[in-house]
């Protein structure tokens, strides 16, 4: 990966700063992308010398009604880390959670009191036009969140300087 954003700054000119900025995030999900498709063709090469020389490549789960399973998987995902939490009883699901990376990505001030991500990106912005905050939405969307297509604008004592919506049909 380190050799993938070398070659981006060496073929662009741009200096190690570009990177922390909305194009350097941008440039980051560019290059996600050729290296998870290198990786996958590994990974499927692997599979398919896998399924010539093992043909057991699925066991059914058994469970017991009368025992509490717990489960969670943590995975990459598109836009960063991935959780699932499951808890099942009496053999039905009890409890389930999801932990998406916007959760994890766009966290706001922690108890440490360190500032977020976003937040810090949109320190010193100035608006061209505070009732078109489109500065804004291009920082915010170089985070590639997965939020409701609402977003409402504050200005640092919150009130709201505008709310923007976007129809889900596109219309």
């Amino acid at each position: 990966m380190v050799d993938s954003v070398n070659g981006l700054l060496e073929a662009t000119g741009l200096p190690i700063e570009a990177l922390f900025t909305t194009l350097g995030r941008t440039a980051a999900r560019m290059l996600q992308t050729v290296i998870v498709a290198e990786e996958g063709l590994k990974t499927f090469d692997a599979m398919l010398v896998n399924m010539q020389s093992d043909e057991s490549t699925y066991v059914k789960p058994v469970m017991d009604s009368s025992q509490e399973y717990l489960g969670h998987s943590m995975i990459e995902a598109p836009r960063g880390v991935l959780s699932h939490w499951i808890r099942i009883k009496g053999g039905l699901v009890e409890n389930y959670q999801a932990v998406v990376p916007t959760t994890w990505n766009a966290g706001p001030v922690d108890a440490n009191g360190k500032m977020g991500p976003y937040e810090a990106a949109l320190i010193g912005l100035k608006l061209e036009d505070p009732t078109k905050p489109l500065e804004v939405i291009r920082i915010i969307h170089s985070f590639d969140p997965c939020m409701a297509c609402s977003v409402h604008v504050m200005d640092f004592k919150g009130q709201e300087l505008g709310e923007f919506r976007i129809d889900a049909n596109g219309q």
